[in-house]
């Protein structure tokens, strides 16, 4: 149990500097959040734990088809945000990121990643 708290405690710990840096310096706080952080700590916590190395190499393989789909957002949420405000903003990125997450899970599926 000791161990699992501790990892709720790390993990939430780097979200929670990650904002606070972002209230002092937005281009310092987005570099530490565009870093894969929370992806390493991942596949450091499965190390740790003795995960089998297919299970660790799938998790970092997979991340990077889930990432792609994001990216869109990054640009949609910013520019939405003065126009219609952070719910919506955030609501329409959401919609858009999880339609090009289909949209994805198609093409990766035509070369042979299955994502669903």
């Amino acid at each position: 149990m000791g161990w699992i708290i501790f990892k709720y405690l790390t993990t939430a710990g780097l979200v929670v500097l990650i904002s606070e840096v972002a209230k002092r310096s937005d281009k310092l706080g987005a570099l530490i959040a565009a870093l894969p952080m929370v992806t390493v700590l991942t596949l450091i916590w499965l190390v740790i734990e003795k995960a089998p190395e297919e299970k660790i190499a799938n998790h970092a393989y997979f991340t990077f088809w889930y990432v792609l789909p994001t990216l869109p957002m990054f640009l949609a949420f910013p520019w939405l945000l003065p126009r219609t405000g952070f719910v919506l903003a955030l609501a329409s990125s959401a919609l858009l990121t999880a339609a090009c997450f289909l949209l994805v899970v198609k093409i990766a599926a035509a070369f042979g990643v299955q994502l669903w």
